[in-house]
């Protein structure tokens, strides 16, 4: 195994344009966030040729504000 054939989370995090911690967040919040294929010293790792899948997952979830939080106060 070759770890440059991997990609890590600051990896993803780059292609994604997003912060490493927020690559960290999804994986904890989202189930559905696509599982990496690895773990090299306890980091997370997935196959380069997976970065679509990542990319598509991205791109399926709601924009920010949709789908609730707090109601607003009228008035």
């Amino acid at each position: 195994m070759v770890v440059a054939d991997y990609l890590s989370q600051a990896d993803i995090a780059r292609e994604l344009g997003v912060a490493r911690h927020t690559v960290t967040v999804w994986r904890s919040r989202y189930p559905d966030f696509p599982k990496p294929d690895v773990t090299v010293g306890g980091a997370p790792g997935w196959q380069r040729a997976r970065l679509r899948e990542i990319q598509a997952w991205m791109g399926s979830r709601p924009g920010q504000g949709t789908g609730g939080g707090r109601p607003r106060k009228d008035g």
